[in-house]
């Protein structure tokens, strides 16, 4: 019996990962985290008969507390100590930003496999969490389906033989627009293709969550960003591809459903059965791929620009993304004005080197600041 926490349990991971947990008899459930959600996270852990809950909310905890006779831990602290509580086997990291980097150093420290959801965790710690994983023997299981892709693939093959990466986009709600000047929140939130949260599906229609995928696998991959590659597939069928040294090119395909990463993740090294329909290639009928556009979608230019200067710049980026992604979420921004935020940030915070964790701290706060002060210049009076 495998014990799993999860962390994030009330957004979209991690209710997918409460299902392949369910159908899962060698998976249980033994710890929930969540932010505000606590009506959500308490009926979660009578479902599953967990007995020890977080939420970072302290309002929310209180009144957890009130109405749960369970263990409730308090505060983002709580989040963390709650790792330490339950004795986890695997903590499957479903946090959303740059808040969820605390909980993977954590379980990394303690020795913990972690089951990586949270993409902030390498675009802002990339070298130092991968370094902390390879001290402790921890390992680091990627829930992204393009790096869970790209983790099976690059897995079957020996050391030297994989010369390029292909990460797949599905281009967005926007693909072959030239003009974004005019986008509503609506139409941001409108994927075409995956159902997931506010943030990170604005962050797909700009193609900056595919920029911080290419700095994930850099890490995640040991992989140079000049063998690095997005392109953009529309059908989401082909997950990401590998380029070999005798020109052979392999690839990773299914529907998209968050359970099959999921479950890979939770079950490494061993595979399960995942209720969903084996890919029918002749429905399909047709695979199509073409080339991105930097120019228009500005921030997947300025993730690899910021991935290519590392130290501080990834953390930078990623702080102006989700002050910039939010002002936009609340009307404050227009959509143009998310990159615009962004590459302003960078330029008044040039790369500087990190040999800490606070290191990364510090300039979130700082590049949080600046971000929130350029947004309130585009913010219509």
């Amino acid at each position: 019996m495998r014990k799993v926490l999860i962390l994030g349990s009330t957004g979209s991971i991690g209710t997918q990962a409460l299902e392949v947990i369910e159908a899962s008899p060698e998976l249980r459930a033994v710890g929930l985290a969540a932010g505000r959600g606590w009506e959500t996270t308490v009926a979660q852990a009578r479902e599953h008969g967990v007995e020890a809950i977080a939420l970072a909310d302290p309002r929310a905890a209180a009144r957890a507390a009130e109405a749960w006779d369970g263990r409730v831990l308090v505060g983002e602290e709580g989040v963390r100590e709650l790792i330490g509580a339950v004795e986890p086997d695997l903590v499957l990291n479903g946090i959303v930003g740059a808040a969820g980097l605390a909980s993977t150093v954590v379980a990394l420290t303690a020795g913990i496999d972690v089951a990586l959801a949270n993409k902030e965790s390498l675009v802002l710690g990339g070298e130092l969490v991968m370094a902390l994983a390879e001290a402790t023997g921890a390992r680091l299981l990627p829930v992204d389906s393009e790096h869970s892709a790209l983790h099976q693939l690059i897995g079957a093959e020996a050391p030297g033989t994989v010369e390029r990466l292909v990460v797949t986009a599905s281009g967005g709600p926007f693909r072959g627009r030239e003009d974004l000047s005019d986008v509503s929140v609506a139409d941001a939130l409108a994927h075409p293709t995956w159902k997931m949260g506010g943030r990170i599906t604005v962050d797909s229609a700009t193609l900056m969550n595919k920029g911080f995928e290419v700095i994930e696998a850099h890490h995640l991959f040991g992989v140079p960003f000049e063998r690095i590659e997005v392109v953009v597939h529309p059908q989401s069928l082909v997950h990401s591809l590998i380029q070999l040294v005798d020109g052979s090119t392999l690839a990773h395909l299914g529907y998209p459903d968050m359970r099959v990463p999921i479950s890979y993740a939770l079950h490494f090294p061993d595979r399960a059965p995942v209720d969903v329909p084996p890919l029918d290639l002749a429905a399909v009928g047709a695979l199509t791929f073409e080339e991105p556009d930097p120019e228009t979608f500005a921030c997947l230019r300025l993730a690899l620009e910021a991935g290519r200067a590392g130290g501080t710049a990834p953390t930078v980026l990623n702080a102006a993304d989700e002050v910039a992604v939010t002002a936009f979420l609340a009307g404050e921004i227009p959509f143009t004005g998310i990159p615009a935020v962004i590459e302003g940030t960078l330029d008044s915070m040039p790369a500087r080197s990190v040999t800490h964790f606070d290191d990364l701290f510090t300039a979130d706060a700082e590049a949080r600041r600046r971000a929130d002060a350029l947004a309130r210049e585009l913010t219509p009076a």
